[in-house]
This record gives C-alpha cells, sequence and structure tokens, in this order.
C-alpha cells in the first residue's frame, strides 16, 4: 500500500468524528471532521490562528513563518507587556533561540553579565547582615560541553520586543486599530499580529475553526469572525480558549498570593552592583519580609515580592506610596529616586490542563494556557517556548500533506507528561524555598493555616476592620523572630537557626536555579517516534528539588545530544558547528545520522527511498571519527548516489579524553539515528538491521507521521 493509501485508510477510520462548536457557556456535538478537508481546503482559509500574543505566541509564530505556514496573532490587549515578569531562560530554550535568526547571541549581548546575576541571596536588608548565599553557576556551566550555549538572565518584555522586531522583520504587521493601522475588513492573509482583539467564542465545522473575536473602534465595541485550519490557544494562566472549549485544569491551587511591585532605582542597583550583586534577594526583618527580583542592576530594574492576604489586605494597602516605604524597610537605607511603574495581584498555582489537543485535532493549548507553574525554578515561560517548539513542525507537516491530523494528537501525548513533571518539580522547588523562613521562626504554612482561620473558621464573623487588626498583630509577632535579639551567635535559638540555615545552603536543600537534568534531558516515551525493541521504559525519576547534572544519550525521544563537528567540504575553511545545527531550522525535514560503514550507507539509501515516498524532506549525516580523515575527501557522494541531500562532518575533541559521539550516544558505530526538525530523537537503530532496510523505514516513517499499520515500531535489530 502506498503512502495514498496510508492516508485513505486512515480518513475512513476518522471519518465519524464529531463536528464541536464551542460557545462561553458550554459545548453541543454537531457533524464530523476529516484530514482531507484540512488539507484541501478553500485556499482563503488562515491555515493558523494564534490566540496570544507573548513570548510562546510569537515564538510560535516565527516557526510557523520559518516552516513556510502563514499565521495571524491575536492579543486582547492593546499594548505588549511591560512588566518584567518571567527572566530565566534555561538551557534547553536558549537552543532553539539558537536556531532563530542570531536570536540566542543578542540576547547573550544584551542581558547583564553573569557574575551579576548568578547568586540568591539572604539578607536581614539589602545593606544589612547577609544570611546566606548561593551561587548557582558551576564551572562547567560555561564548558558547552553538553550543549552548544548558556542559560540567560533576560526580562520577558524585553525577550517580546526582539520577538516582535524579528517579526517585522520579515514582514508581519501589528495592527493597533488606531490609525493608518487599523485592519480592513478583507480576509485575513497572514502575518498579521492583531492588538486589541479579544476571542470570545470559538467554533468548528468539518473545514475550519471560527473564532469571534472583539475589539474597540472608535469608542465602539465591533466583533468580526476569522476563519482559519488552526486555532492555537497561546492566551496564558487566564486562557479564555481553554475556558471557551471547556477544558479544566488539575493540581493544586492558590499555593500563595503575592503583590508584585515593578520599580526603577539607579541609586539601589549600582550599590547591589559594587556590593552585592544577585538575581533574587530573599529579605527577612522585623519590619518587611519580601523577595527582590533584580531584572537590570546597571539600569536599576526590579520587581518586589510581597505576600498578600485578601479579604483582610486588599490592593488599596498597596499604594505606589506605601510600596516606596516597604521598599525603604527592605533596604535598610534612604533612597531618593524609587520610582513605581506597576503593582499587580497574582496567584501561585500548579496546574496542568486535562487536555491540550480537541475540536478533532483543530484546536490546541499552549504555554501557560496549558499549564500553571509556581515561578520556583523559572519553568513556566521555558515550558511554553518548548511546546510551541514540538507543536511548529506537527502543524507543518499536516498543512503540507505530509502527516495526518493524528500527529497533532501527538502533541499533547508528549508535552502534558512534561509539563506534569515540571509541575511537580516546580512545586518541590517552592517548598524548599519556604524551608528558609520556616528554619528562622516564620513557618509560611502557619501563616496561611492562621489566615484560614480568620477567613473561614471563628474569625469570619468578626468586622472586617478587626480581622485585619489580628492578622497583621500575629504576622509582627511572627517577624520578631527576625529581631537582632533573637537572630545572633551568641543566643542559643539564633544560633541554632543560622546553624540550620548555613546546612540547608550547603546541601543544597534551598530554592535551585538551574536543573541540568531535567532541562536537556526530559523526554518523550510515546508519540510521534519509535520506541526501541521491548522497550521497558520506567516512569522519569522523581523530582529531586536539587540540582542533577544531564548526561547525554540518544534514546527515542530525548534531545540530540550536542557535540562540535567540523563539515567536510571542498572549500578551504571548513566550519565547526554543533550537531544541532545539522537540523534544519526552515524546512520540515528528518536527519539520520550514520557512520561511514557499509551496512549504515544502505540503510541511509532505503531511508531516502521510504522519505521519497511518504514526501518527507530527509538528510542525511556521515559522521567521521575524529582524526581520520585527512586530505582527500571521504566516498560518501558514490556511496549515496543518486541522493544528493547529505553531509560529512567529523567530530572535534575539545579534549585529549572527549568522548567519541556513538561513545557519548552510548552506542556503537554500527547503529543509526533519526532526528526530527524539533532535534528530538524519532527513531535509533542500535546495531545493524536484520533483513529489509527499506520495509524498515517505511514502518519507521509511518510510525512517526501517524500512519499506522501492525507490526509498525517494533525494532528488529539485534540490540
Amino acid at each position: 500500500m502506498g503512502v495514498s493509501g496510508f492516508i485513505k485508510g486512515f480518513n475512513f477510520l476518522h471519518r465519524n468524528k464529531p463536528r464541536i462548536r464551542f460557545h462561553p457557556y458550554g459545548y453541543i456535538q454537531w457533524r464530523n471532521f476529516s484530514d482531507s478537508k484540512i488539507l484541501n481546503g478553500h485556499d482563503s482559509l488562515l491555515p493558523v490562528l494564534i490566540v496570544g500574543a507573548g513570548p510562546v505566541g510569537l515564538v510560535l509564530s516565527i516557526l510557523l513563518n520559518k516552516f513556510g505556514v502563514k499565521c495571524t496573532v491575536l492579543e486582547k490587549n492593546k499594548g505588549f507587556s511591560k512588566h518584567p515578569q518571567a527572566h530565566f531562560i534555561n538551557n534547553r530554550t536558549m537552543e532553539v533561540f539558537r536556531k532563530l535568526d542570531g536570536l540566542a547571541e543578542e540576547i547573550q549581548r544584551s542581558q547583564p553579565p553573569v557574575d551579576l546575576w548568578r547568586k540568591f541571596i539572604y539578607c536581614t536588608s539589602l545593606t544589612g547582615s547577609v544570611l546566606g548565599s548561593v551561587d548557582h553557576m558551576h564551572p562547567k556551566d560555561f564548558e558547552k560541553v553538553v550543549s552548544p550555549i548558556s542559560v540567560a538572565h533576560f526580562s520577558q518584555y524585553k525577550l517580546t520586543r526582539k520577538l516582535v522586531k524579528m517579526l517585522e522583520n520579515v514582514g508581519f504587521r501589528v495592527h493597533t486599530l488606531e490609525g493608518p493601522e487599523g485592519l480592513d475588513p478583507e480576509p485575513l492573509k497572514g502575518r498579521e499580529i492583531l492588538m486589541g482583539h479579544e476571542c470570545v467564542s470559538i467554533d468548528t465545522t468539518d473545514e475550519c475553526v471560527t473564532a469571534t473575536v472583539s475589539f474597540y473602534k472608535e469608542g465602539k465595541l465591533l466583533t468580526r469572525k476569522i476563519q482559519s485550519k488552526i486555532l492555537i490557544g497561546a492566551d496564558g494562566a487566564g486562557s479564555a480558549v481553554r475556558k471557551l472549549v471547556g477544558i479544566e485544569l488539575k493540581g493544586e491551587k492558590d499555593l500563595q498570593k503575592l503583590v508584585s511591585v515593578h520599580f526603577w532605582s539607579k541609586e539601589l542597583g549600582q550599590y547591589l552592583l559594587y556590593k552585592r550583586p544577585g538575581m533574587l534577594f530573599f529579605i527577612f526583618n522585623t519590619e518587611a519580609i519580601g523577595v527582590l527580583v533584580a531584572h537590570d542592576l546597571t539600569q536599576g530594574e526590579f520587581v518586589l515580592q510581597i505576600p498578600f492576604y485578601p479579604p483582610q489586605q486588599n490592593l488599596e494597602d498597596f499604594s505606589p506610596e506605601i510600596c516606596k516605604k516597604l521598599i525603604l524597610k527592605m533596604v535598610g537605607q534612604e533612597l531618593s529616586d524609587i520610582d513605581v511603574i506597576d503593582i499587580k495581584p497574582w496567584v501561585m498555582h500548579a496546574e496542568v490542563a486535562e487536555r491540550y489537543v480537541c475540536g478533532n485535532n483543530q484546536i490546541m493549548l499552549c504555554g501557560d494556557a496549558a499549564h500553571r507553574f509556581p515561578p520556583a525554578g523559572g519553568f513556566g515561560m521555558n515550558t511554553g517556548i518548548q511546546d510551541a517548539h514540538n507543536l511548529a513542525w506537527k502543524i507543518a507537516s499536516l498543512l503540507e500533506g505530509v502527516a495526518p491530523s493524528s500527529i497533532l494528537a501527538t502533541y499533547e501525548t508528549e508535552r502534558k507528561p512534561v509539563a506534569e513533571f515540571n509541575t511537580a518539580l516546580s512545586v518541590q522547588n517552592f517548598r524548599a524555598a519556604m524551608a528558609v523562613p520556616a528554619t528562622l521562626g516564620l513557618d509560611p504554612t502557619i501563616a496561611n493555616s492562621v489566615h484560614q482561620v480568620i477567613n473561614k473558621g471563628v474569625g469570619s464573623i468578626l468586622p472586617s476592620g478587626m480581622q485585619k487588626a489580628i492578622l497583621d498583630g500575629i504576622f509582627s509577632i511572627g517577624r520578631s523572630q527576625l529581631s537582632g535579639l533573637i537572630l545572633n551567635e551568641s543566643n542559643p535559638l539564633g544560633s541554632s537557626r543560622l546553624a540550620k540555615l548555613r546546612h540547608i545552603f550547603e546541601e543544597g536543600k534551598s530554592l535551585q536555579l538551574k536543573f541540568p537534568a531535567e532541562d536537556l534531558g526530559f523526554r518523550y516515551l510515546e508519540g510521534a517516534l519509535v520506541p526501541d525493541n521491548k522497550d521497558v521504559v520506567s516512569a522519569p525519576e522523581l523530582p529531586t528539588g536539587r540540582r542533577r547534572d544531564y548526561v547525554p544519550c540518544a534514546d527515542p525521544g530525548s534531545r540530540l545530544p550536542h557535540m562540535n563537528v567540523r563539515v567536510l567540504s571542498n572549500f578551504p575553511s571548513e566550519e565547526t558547528i554543533s550537531t544541532h545545527d545539522l537540523v534544519s531550522v526552515d524546512k520540515v525535514e528528518f536527519l539520520l545520522i550514520i557512520a561511514p560503514v557499509e551496512e549504515s550507507y544502505n540503510l541511509a539509501r532505503s531511508a531516502f527511498k521510504a522519505a521519497e515516498e511518504y514526501k518527507v524532506s530527509t538528510k542525511v549525516c556521515v559522521l567521521w571519527p575524529a582524526d581520520t580523515v585527512t586530505g582527500s575527501q571521504p566516498g560518501s557522494k558514490a556511496k549515496l548516489a543518486p541522493w544528493k541531500n547529505y553531509t560529512d562532518v567529523i567530530e572535534v575533541k575539545t579534549s585529549s579524553d572527549s568522548l567519541s559521539w556513538w561513545r557519548t550516544c552510548q552506542m556503537t558505530e554500527q547503529g543509526a539515528i533519526l532526528v526530527r526538525p524539533d532535534e528530538h530523537i524519532a527513531w535509533r537503530s542500535k546495531s545493524n538491521i536484520v533483513g529489509d532496510t527499506y520495509a524498515k523505514m517505511k514502518m519507521v516513517f509511518s510510525t512517526i507521521l501517524g500512519f499506522k499499520s501492525t507490526n509498525i515500531g517494533i525494532e528488529d535489530s539485534k540490540t
């Protein structure tokens, strides 16, 4: 059976899927949806509509544009947020950014020097006693052995600006509904970012998704309908798309309520820059408690996070003037240039959406719309951007006619377990952060219990003013534990607490910033991949909340290990690149990595032939061991003829004891690795294929792309 037969068979199996219409108050089932319709629908349909112009939605639009997929982005706010919000960009996300026209390098040039943000500092005030500090950067973090790039500290709103600029450079236009940029009523053609547009209802048919969006024009509330083949909800933690399609969140709600105070003070920035540089400052004294995030010490940009206990406290208790006084209490000295920009309450949750994909694989949730984490460890934005990276090539594969719509279902299969794991890790890291105040005599669980008693227990019958006075009094008594009379080495109680605090820091039991094993080592256990033969995959190790090193491997579903390689060519200047750079970002293309052995060349020819049948682009990389190619060029051209989409590269050893490529992958040179467009391993053979290699590669591609048949995905090689 050829590819067309597979598609017809697949459509037959899914011909009875219902159509769903989503409204603010629920949904009703209606009609059916088929792959042939979405692939052959009317050309005027917008291929993809993305709701939400935060970093996740913008990155997804950049990736789709690179794959040649037109999209439009909606944003309910009239302007892009200027609140710093997320600021830590982890290793895997920076690897994604390396492929976006130099974005990672631009971030590295623009961010503060790493020595200004590598530490978390615990203190009685910003100018007072230091209780302890934790340096989160290890020497190996800068060696670029396991990754071609390092982590970064860069505020979200600055990242958003760069992403918007990138989109404008490739033809996107930002429409603000004001002046000449106002939107005409013609159907959208892609490459638009529509500000001030809110999605208010969603309908699906067998051909498209129709989003009804509202917007204000010259003071009037108007609506319009936007039809697309696929709709992505990347509209944040309070996602309208998630609510409209009736998807619930599961997990822990209301872990903590806080007020976020965005302010500038060049005086404070300069003081900390020279006296006490750090990223986070945990401040504990008798007058105030809070966490200061130093977004940019040079410019003096900060966000102060303060515990918030409504309804006894309300936002009026955090006016700009009151916030200035709180800031000064935490600084410990006068400042003349505090400029409070924004004050926002927020609630910390730990939840994951029950589903990521609905509407017969036409509607997907991405980023905070699909998961809400505590900020501990910085997994929120990073997980969201990696969601987009996983999803983009699958959307392109469907719209190009390479894969059926079931390829989009694998997005949930792969990414939801990652979000669930990161949720657990974030909660554990958050609880580690709470160990510090608990050791100082300020157990947050007791504070929350007291607050609950006042809200729901006997305290609830008291007048609101009395409730507030009781809460303030109890918190004041709690903060007295931080008095210098208690918290000193001469006081037995204080000495004991300080010793326990030092132990927490030394043992890595406080809040952690970097998690290399989880950052780079997460693995998809099922989805658009072929598991090893009889691969009994154990569940991922439970998160420990402590830093663990990443160990490279080439298990199916894992991220492709990084190694520097040199491209072999006829040019005198041969470029050194990462193995990640062998994977194309401008088209949906698989990469087959082989060693220069006869059996592997035979496998590569079979892979080319199978890929040609499935109309999926495939490139072969022949990876030569270090010091094995001198003078004349290798003979891959003759070995792979008539196919020409290949490259020869050779290992670049960074030291005499560096492992070879195949040992790094925990394999032998008899093996082969097939890599997806998102740099995750789709399939590997640990040794020579026994039998018909062409039939084997047909089964591999059919399984990855979603053309299921019997006995597909079983490795028939000896392992």
